[in-house]
């Protein structure tokens, strides 16, 4: 029978390849807001493709289900801190994010309420990028006492 360092080493590998993209999207956000409108939405455009990135945040969210069920006391609720916080960055996403792009046509549409949109889109990949970074951390916490076992 597997033990919890599969689980671990794979939840741990997930997030951080879900942080990925949510740290370039936090780190550009300082220069892209005050980009004119027909500036903001070229550099949009670097973005298409970027769904393959789903396979991480899936990967994540499986994996650290799968260690939550396979490790038990502090680790667990480090675990399902970390869960809780990748739960939440995909709410952020399809409560917020989605619909911005929605709006826009992914970026390819541009309404007169652009501004208030960009800041949506921006502020919702903030905050994904924190929530993200938090499930790492929680993460990083939860693998010594388990591999430790």
């Amino acid at each position: 029978m597997l033990g919890p360092e599969i689980p671990v080493l794979l939840s741990v590998l997930m997030t951080a390849l879900t942080l990925g993209p949510a740290m370039a999207h936090l780190l550009e956000a300082p220069v892209k807001l005050f980009l004119p409108r027909e500036q903001y939405f070229q550099v949009q455009q670097i973005y298409r493709g970027w769904a393959f990135a789903g396979v991480f945040v899936v990967g994540a969210l499986l994996s650290t289900a799968w260690l939550a069920t396979s490790v038990q006391g502090q680790a667990f609720w480090l675990t399902l801190a970390a869960g809780a916080c990748l739960a939440s960055s995909q709410l952020v996403y399809w409560v917020v994010t989605f619909p911005t792009n929605k709006a826009t046509r992914n970026w390819t549409h541009q309404p007169p309420h652009w501004r208030e949109l960009r800041t949506r889109w921006e502020a919702s990949h903030a905050l994904g990028a924190v929530l993200t970074l938090g499930a790492l951390v929680f993460l990083l916490l939860a693998a010594p006492p388990v591999l430790a076992r």
